[in-house]
């Protein structure tokens, strides 16, 4: 009987992909030998076998864990899966519709010729893939929560800049820094961002020449152009599609004008250029660097007003922003200083972005200010109706635990929690019924409720 072939792990197809990218590359460019066709013939059957092999489950296959106790596996939050696979995310992106895919998944689509949203059956506006770290984090918790491995994130990108790309480049930045003719100057700064948007190597050439961001910038700084709201868009789109490129995340945010630029483009351009600001800023922002000077300079008001008054795909990208830079501390009270409390509550009431309002709210329920004005603006009823009617259980979880950071920080809040707690249950049901996280919140909030009961009648 032969031998089965042994399944190749997350790590090892990875690595394959990666080595016949290269080959590929090569092959392409007419550099290739014998020897390199064989190599890839090896690597596309490795792959082949590592891919159709049958995955005993979903979630094992994907963390390459297990449950703790290795009973029962865990149930997936459906926001988790990809639409086009099933199966969880290991490398969430934005597509222009606002929709999340899988990476991996929404690149054979797009590779295929397809201009749509799978989901949506919208025509898409451009095919750049941002990556949504939001998603990617609570994914990751919730890794961490079931006791399961979380899974490579496959690196993509391969910074291989050809002589023409650089050429291309060299030329198109030429006609923006030197020429005279204004007219010239408008169309090859629209001709970068279109090229910045789907050609990957010449987003990699800004690594060549990093000083040429400030370059841009000071030339549509020109009066005559600064007002020009097509320019101020085309520009801003076109720091967004290099920012995509992991290498250029450090130069674009050690650039002295780049993050000015992108707030001023915040505050007063078209509602496109404002989207694109906020995403640019959350991109940038996956570098912790980052996220301090972004914070210094103030785009944290900016980003919470649109994410108030923007278009819904302009209050994704700014609610994603907010997330990521609130990840470092110092930016959690900008946050709340500038209204983000309020706007997203009220988000939560209007049913309207509710799941990154919540993710928001969530991380911020670590800050004593913010947990104290959540309980002064209403945030306990807000929480209890999340907990009582929203069908998604990562919602709930996140209600709960800034339900427990405020009965934590204002125990006189654990009355209301009380009073609706002999009407509805919902607590009791969450510990039974919720996530793990969910459960240990909801529990906790029982007990210090059972604790101040139990204070009174001694008191008394």
């Amino acid at each position: 009987m032969a031998k089965p072939t042994p399944v190749a792990s997350a790590e090892e197809a990875a690595a394959l992909r990666r080595r016949l990218r290269r080959l590929v590359a090569a092959v392409a460019a007419g550099s290739a030998d014998a020897e390199a066709f064989d190599e890839a013939a090896d690597a596309l059957a490795k792959l082949r076998d590592a891919e159709l092999a049958p995955r005993k489950d979903r979630v094992a296959g994907a963390g390459g864990g297990a449950n703790k106790g290795g009973t029962e596996a865990a149930a997936v939050p459906e926001q988790f899966l990809c639409p086009i696979s099933s199966e969880i995310m290991r490398d969430p992106v934005v597509l222009a519709s606002g929709q999340t895919y899988d990476r991996r998944f929404i690149q054979e689509w797009l590779t295929a010729g397809n201009r749509t949203c799978p989901q949506t059956q919208q025509v898409l506006s451009n095919t750049i893939l941002i990556p949504n770290h939001l998603v990617r984090s609570m994914i990751s918790q919730w890794y961490t929560d079931n006791g399961i491995t979380l899974p490579p994130v496959e690196n993509q990108e391969e910074d291989l800049v050809t002589n023409n790309e650089r050429k291309t480049f060299s030329k198109i930045f030429e006609r923006i820094a030197s020429s005279s003719n204004l007219s010239e100057q408008r169309e090859a700064i629209k001709d970068l961002r279109l090229l910045t948007k789907c050609n990957s190597s010449l987003r990699a050439a800004i690594g060549e020449k990093p000083d040429s961001i400030s370059q841009m910038i000071s030339t549509v700084s020109n009066p005559e152009l600064e007002n020009n709201a097509e320019v101020l868009e085309d520009m801003v789109t076109t720091i967004l599609n290099l920012s995509i490129h992991e290498s250029n995340k450090k130069i674009i945010g050690d650039d002295p004008l780049a993050t000015p630029f992108l707030i001023r483009a915040l505050q007063s351009g078209t509602m496109e250029a404002r989207s694109n600001a906020a995403a640019a800023i959350f991109s940038l922002s996956a570098l912790d660097s980052n996220k301090v000077k972004i914070g210094e300079l103030g785009a944290m008001r900016p980003l919470v007003d649109l994410l108030e008054h923007g278009s819904m795909i302009a209050k994704k990208d700014a609610a994603s922003a907010i997330f990521n830079l609130c990840m470092l501390h110092e930016n959690k009270s900008r946050a709340t200083k500038s209204g983000v409390i309020d706007v997203t509550l009220k988000a939560i009431a209007d049913d309207s972005l509710v799941d990154e309002s919540l993710a928001i709210l969530a991380l911020l329920s670590g800050d004593h200010e913010t947990v104290e004005e959540i309980g002064e603006t209403g945030g306990v009823a807000s929480m209890l109706h999340v907990i009582k009617e929203d069908q998604c259980k990562r919602n709930k979880e996140n209600a709960a635990a800034v339900l427990f950071a405020v009965c934590i920080y204002d125990r006189t809040k654990l009355r209301e929690v009380a009073e609706d707690e002999n009407l509805n249950g919902s607590l009791a049901w969450l510990v039974q019924d919720g996530t793990s996280r969910a459960r240990r919140k909801a529990a906790g909030i029982l007990e210090k409720m059972k604790r101040a009961v139990h204070h009174t009648h001694y008191s008394c």
